[in-house]
């Protein structure tokens, strides 16, 4: 089924300093691994024209569809797929493609996926407990919930989402689910917000914040197929070629950080800054998406 094409856009976060440390140029074969809606594919087609090429992968298909219908009239230079970044080398093979000049992954949720009550990843409102990137997936955040065990619970919450109420959260899940299995975001936050302290409960985040990270990192095994995309990274990558990582918890960063290190004192590729970039406070102010945003990038030798 084809996604509605939406009326209006949320800003692709930190376009400005994505497309100049990306500094894509005319005829360079560019992959967009997280094109989600095309925000930033938007930004780089242009810069490849005439003769360059995009490849917009996303493993969303209904962001997909989306991203296909906003980037209509770049048609012929844009090829659109439905799949994992972990599976990248493949999915180029399948396209004749062996290097790229190219490659910006923009990691997390997309408000695509957020904005929509019916995929289940936010406790703001009310929705099923789902949390699957690809609806396609088996694995559910309520599989998850309703099936480990409290201490694999806590592990999950303490590991994905440095909680540190992890044990009494877990074993508030448990206890919840003896009487009805929890199949709602709304009940999976109310359980969790039940389980803490009274002082947690009124923070500046809410208490299910963390929670609701560790689980959605674990339906779609995030960090995995990040793990996955670095360790191939050198042999996707044309000699001056540049990746562009968007990241946004510590977990994430810590990947990447060491990753790109670990490259270039093997001398794959060299830093283009030492440290992350962060968005400017004003486009914090525009789009608050953008607040924990930390961009990372390499040039391959």
């Amino acid at each position: 089924m084809t996604a509605p094409l939406a009326t209006s856009w949320h800003e692709p976060v930190m376009g400005g300093e994505v497309l100049r440390a990306l500094s894509p140029r005319g005829g360079a074969t560019i992959v967009d691994g997280t094109v989600g809606t095309g925000g930033h594919s938007l930004m780089i087609l242009p810069r490849i024209l005439p003769d360059g090429k995009l490849i917009a992968l996303d493993r969303d298909p209904g962001a997909l569809a989306v991203a296909r219908q906003r980037l209509v009239e770049f048609e012929p230079h844009v090829t659109f797929l439905h799949g994992n970044y972990r599976s990248l080398p493949n999915l180029l093979e399948q396209l004749g493609v062996s290097r790229v000049e190219g490659l910006v992954l923009d990691l997390g949720m997309s408000s695509f996926q957020v904005d929509r009550v019916e995929r289940g990843f936010s406790f703001l409102r009310n929705g099923p407990l789902d949390m699957r990137m690809d609806p396609g997936q088996e694995a559910t955040a309520a599989s998850l919930v309703n099936t480990l065990s409290a201490d694999e619970l806590a592990m999950l919450f303490e590991t994905f989402g440095e909680e540190r109420f992890a044990r009494r959260i877990a074993r508030g899940i448990v206890e919840a689910r003896r009487s009805h299995r929890l199949m709602t975001t709304a009940e999976l936050a109310e359980a969790v917000a039940e389980a803490v302290p009274g002082r947690a409960r009124h923070g500046r985040i809410h208490p299910a914040t963390r929670v609701f990270q560790a689980i959605r990192i674990a339906v779609n095994d995030e960090l995995g197929a990040l793990q996955a995309l670095l360790g191939q990274l050198a042999t996707l990558l044309k000699s001056g070629g540049r990746a562009v990582i968007l990241t946004y918890h510590s977990l994430e960063d810590r990947l990447v950080k060491h990753a790109f290190a670990q490259g270039a004192r093997e001398e794959f590729w060299t830093l283009l800054m030492k440290k992350p970039l962060r968005p400017s406070l004003e486009e914090v102010a525009r789009n608050p998406r953008a607040r924990s945003a930390k961009l990372r990038a390499i040039e391959r030798y």
